[in-house]
């Protein structure tokens, strides 16, 4: 086998029994450096196929992006010829095999417990909502670990729940560490064993490692909500006499000193100093008097357009961002999609030609290109003729007694033609 830096993960053999966002997070994350997942479904698809957004067609967009590169098979579950089916192919596959990833218990049969009994040296990594097997989401998680409480404007009255589902997908990346780390127990020692992570624990962890928790047992003071200042420094946002807006953070003094300058602001800004008997050099001063300090920054941006103030601050080390939004990302010509070696335009069946991230993560200088989510049971043939050696005659048997049946058909998309650049495999290329 060719040993390619940049697809670390080649020759590995996960089987993947979930739903949603972290565990199939997990799974593509995986594929995208290099392993084989493949996704088991039920007969018609997950649960998630069709969650929003949706395509015209009726295609999840969701769900495409969560399973790229993955092959897919559907299979009966509700039967057990159809669960023996799935745990042959988790229990098979030789050194390369071995391994799941599920967020479910349900099927007695497809436990950690009953396929080691089949496979001693089993990989099972298990996502659960709770630590005690309790289901959970990541919006209960939420809610249940203090977060909305300090999230939103200050004058929020009502918890405000963060769009981005920040658990799901820490939890799916611990998910993927966790697979990793016992591979490589295994490869050392030939021992398997259970990667448990629960939803819960990834927040309270997150909580906990950020200082929050810590903060709560051994201050009198409850943390509070303060809008979209940054806490424990100087950070806001602030709208440009045009009616653009920035988000603008200085983490050092030497940030602080930069931003002061630019904005001219360095002698009105002693002279406030002096007054208040303050030292902004240091950053608990500045967050100290946020306020009074945002509010002298303010007036500055409001007396200049987006174009003066991006010429100032581009000057400087100061951190800082236009707002976008989703479409702004997404516009024709923007930088972001099409100049970013992450993207590349994918051609997706139900859904067309658009743009989509492969890995974040540079190997040996390169990233993996994104490919296409599998249909609904599309690879089911490939994989149990390859992987469990079944014979035509088998597989007629399988579909004749419903444990699986043909691939869903594409759901027809307008035709799509690339501007330029070329097709490879089933992502296109336009750089």
């Amino acid at each position: 086998m060719r040993h390619d830096p940049a697809v670390p993960l080649r020759g590995m053999r996960i089987i993947e029994i979930s739903s949603y966002v972290a565990t199939p997070l997990s799974g593509m994350t995986l594929a995208q450096l290099g392993a084989d997942v493949i996704r088991i479904e039920p007969l018609g698809g997950a649960p998630d196929r069709t969650r929003r957004p949706l395509a015209d067609s009726g295609t999840s967009l969701y769900w495409s992006g969560l399973n790229k590169g993955k092959r897919a098979i559907e299979v009966d579950l509700r039967s057990a010829q159809g669960r023996r089916l799935v745990a042959d192919l988790i229990v098979g596959g030789g050194r390369r095999g071995g391994i799941v990833i599920s967020n479910s218990e349900r099927q007695p049969d497809l436990t950690y417990e009953a396929l080691r009994a089949r496979r001693p040296d089993l990989i099972h990594v298990l996502l659960t909502g709770r630590r005690d097997g309790g289901t959970a989401v990541d919006y209960t998680v939420q809610a249940a670990t203090g977060f909305p409480l300090v999230t939103g404007p200050e004058e929020a009255a009502r918890p405000v729940n963060h769009l981005l589902p920040a658990w799901d997908v820490a939890a799916g990346l611990y998910l993927a560490t966790g697979l990793l780390a016992a591979e490589r127990h295994r490869l050392l020692t030939g021992e398997g064993q259970q990667v448990r992570v629960a939803l819960e624990d990834v927040a309270l962890a997150t909580a906990g490692n950020l200082g929050y928790l810590a903060e709560a047992q051994l201050s009198s003071a409850p943390r509070e909500r303060i809008g979209n200042y940054v806490h424990g420094t100087f950070g806001r946002d602030f709208t440009t006499a045009d009616g653009e807006r920035l988000m603008v953070v200085t983490l050092t003094p030497r940030h602080w000193r930069e931003l002061l300058a630019a904005t001219g602001l360095t002698d009105a800004v002693s002279a406030l100093a002096s007054a208040l008997g303050a030292d902004f050099m240091a950053e608990s001063e500045r967050y100290r008097h946020r306020k009074v300090l945002g509010e002298l920054v303010a007036g500055w941006f409001q007396t200049r357009t987006f174009a003066q103030a991006e010429a100032a601050l581009r000057t400087t080390r100061v951190l800082w961002s236009k707002y976008r939004s989703f479409t702004d990302l997404a516009a024709d010509g923007a930088r972001l999609l099409r100049e970013n070696p992450l993207m590349a335009q994918v051609r997706q069946p139900g859904v067309g030609r658009y743009w989509a991230p492969g890995s974040p993560v540079v190997m040996a200088g390169e990233q993996s290109l994104p490919t296409a989510s599998p249909r609904v049971g599309e690879h089911t043939d490939d994989v149990l003729r390859a992987e469990l050696g079944l014979s035509t005659s088998d597989l007629a048997n399988l579909r004749k007694t419903g444990v699986i049946q043909y691939p869903t058909p594409t759901t027809p998309t307008s035709p799509t033609t690339p501007t330029s650049g070329n097709e490879v495999g089933n992502h296109v290329t336009t750089r």
